[in-house]
């Protein structure tokens, strides 16, 4: 049920963020839009509680429990991300907005951007962490739990990862070849993508 669960709220992730831009910039209806988008959290509300009282009807932890967890924790840190980066783009295609600025791709820029998109990991499994060392500490039994405790060793080699990648950034700064030098001028102008000029759609 628990998979089930998260599937459903991953399609109902995208189907409400194209009903929300749609709404926004082909129907014109810009405020209804971001009503539609901001039920978006609600997606990943639904999926804490279905796993909480999943567990204190008597379910035994398992995978299935991390994995909800962990996609919760990912969406919390994400979800907004990627809202207002598709944002930009809608705003472009469908409503003759300017096109959206691109992340950077060179230098010390392109540097603070993936330092900035390691510390979303770093939210994102903080926030996993969390809750299921809530789910450890409800259930109160390290063998029932074992699974629950396995998850937050992923989530930590998740940032440990991204931690390396956004790492070998920082001290080999990527440089532009050839006729890439002319994105480098305006290559700090983008913050993480996109930034719309409204945007009230945050996950």
């Amino acid at each position: 049920m628990i998979v089930t669960l998260i599937v459903i709220c991953e399609v109902g992730f995208w189907v409400l963020l194209a009903a929300g831009l749609g709404l926004r910039y082909l129907a014109k209806m810009p405020r209804t839009g971001a009503a539609v988008l901001l039920c978006e959290p609600l997606l990943e509300v639904v999926l804490l509680v279905v796993t909480v009282l999943d567990l204190r009807a008597g379910a035994d932890p398992d995978w299935k429990h991390g994995l909800a967890a962990v996609y919760i924790g990912y969406t919390a840190a994400f979800g907004h991300y990627t809202v207002r980066w598709l944002d930009g783009h809608a705003r472009h295609r469908l409503a003759g907005g300017p096109p959206p600025v691109r992340p950077p791709r060179f230098g010390a820029a392109r540097a603070r951007h993936e330092v900035k998109l390691w510390l979303r990991t770093v939210a994102g499994a903080g926030l996993a962490a969390a809750l299921l060392q809530i789910g450890v500490w409800y259930v109160d039994d390290p063998e029932r739990t074992a699974s629950l405790t396995s998850w937050q060793g992923f989530a930590g080699r998740a940032v440990l990862i991204h931690g390396l990648i956004a790492l070998s950034y920082v001290l080999w700064p990527k440089k532009p070849k050839g006729g890439d030098e002319g994105h480098v001028a305006g290559a700090g102008a983008g913050k993480d993508a996109v930034r719309p000029v409204e945007d009230r759609a945050g996950r």
